[in-house]
């Protein structure tokens, strides 16, 4: 066993750049880890400065002097969050806060809907089943608005917080975008001089989490809005709310879709019942999901790699359960970067013995 661990060290851990390559993972998960709460302003702003980052390059391509690219990436940001928190927001919060009273209504509404499909179609479901289903949907909706109520009390003493985030973010991201080229130095300047490795798994995370973070922010927009704007003129109820799930739902492949159809099937189905406008209704849902997954993602990401979907539910489970909300969004990003680790990881090989005439 002690043989067997000396060659796997011998094999990767030999070479002078995978041993600080080693360290710099170690120490970097291990702040995010124990840090991760207290940095959460400073990992936000890294992360949308890294967003407009693209935006400054194009523009810079475009003969647009850098300090005004800058200036006017970071507008458009400051005028995306201003039209957020104006309009947007507080429509969702309103269509949050009635859904949850109009929950009981719902249901009763559901379940009156589900007794008049029984009754047209008693061979395919029976009246046991569906009381079944609808006490499960009932108790599952309690917990929802309960957890909902508790969270919002609870919200309330966090508010201070959020709004030092509020300050806090937009400042941390102009002076990432001002001063990158700054940071970035003082940051090479605590890695070691020989860093051929780094410089190349760098090169690769960059080039695959620059495009995933960019094109996954441009379709949660297009499908949330183009979600909203359909289910508003379908006559749909809590449109905001829906198209924020669907649009969200994005974020975990495979996953995401199936889990959101299940509000907008129940909400459609108590809404307009058993009828023509609820499987209209199913359908456009159903052909924006085949559009984002056979048109809309091909084209955003075409200079991702693609991973197993295996890899990728492993991915989602595993950082999902170390950071959250975050880790579930980056699971993919942090995939590559473990791969482009694995590919660009230095490896001792043992010379083999020339072989006897």
């Amino acid at each position: 066993m002690n043989r067997h661990l000396q060659g796997i060290v011998r094999k990767y851990l030999s070479h002078d750049e995978a041993v600080s390559l080693f360290l710099l993972l170690v120490f970097s998960t291990l702040a995010i880890v124990f840090l991760g709460g207290m940095l959460i302003p400073v990992i936000a702003a890294v992360v949308i400065a890294y967003i407009l980052q693209g935006l400054v390059d194009k523009l810079t391509f475009m003969r647009v002097p850098n300090p005004l690219a800058i200036l006017l990436a970071y507008g458009v940001f400051i005028g995306f969050v201003g039209l957020m928190v104006l309009t947007l927001a507080p429509l969702i919060w309103k269509q949050a806060v009635t859904l949850v009273s109009e929950a009981p209504q719902i249901l009763r509404t559901l379940n009156s809907h589900l007794e008049t499909v029984v009754e047209q179609y008693p061979q395919v479901l029976s009246p046991d089943l569906v009381d079944s289903l609808y006490r499960n949907i009932t108790e599952e909706a309690g917990k929802f608005t309960q957890w909902a109520l508790s969270s919002s009390l609870s919200g309330l003493m966090d508010v201070a917080v959020l709004l030092v985030y509020a300050v806090l973010v937009p400042i941390l991201v102009f002076f990432m975008l001002k001063d990158r080229r700054t940071l970035t130095a003082s940051i090479g300047r605590l890695l070691p001089d020989r860093r051929k490795t780094l410089n190349e798994v760098w090169k690769e995370v960059d080039h695959q989490c620059s495009a995933y973070i960019r094109g996954k922010t441009i379709e949660i927009l297009i499908v949330g809005i183009v979600s909203y704007i359909a289910l508003k003129v379908m006559g749909m109820p809590y449109s905001a709310l829906l198209g924020l799930l669907i649009g969200l739902s994005v974020v975990i492949p495979f996953v995401g879709a199936a889990v959101v159809t299940i509000p907008v099937t129940l909400i459609a189905l108590s809404t307009f019942g058993p009828g023509t406008e609820f499987l209209w209704v199913m359908m456009v849902y159903g052909i924006i999901q085949a559009l984002d997954g056979n048109v809309l993602t091909p084209l955003l990401f075409s200079e991702v790699n693609n991973l197993h979907p295996v890899v990728i539910i492993v991915a989602v489970l595993l950082f999902g359960g170390i950071w959250g909300l975050w880790g579930v969004f980056f699971a993919i990003p942090l995939a590559t970067l473990v791969r482009a680790v694995m590919d660009a990881w230095p490896v001792h090989l043992d010379e083999e013995p020339a072989a006897l005439d």
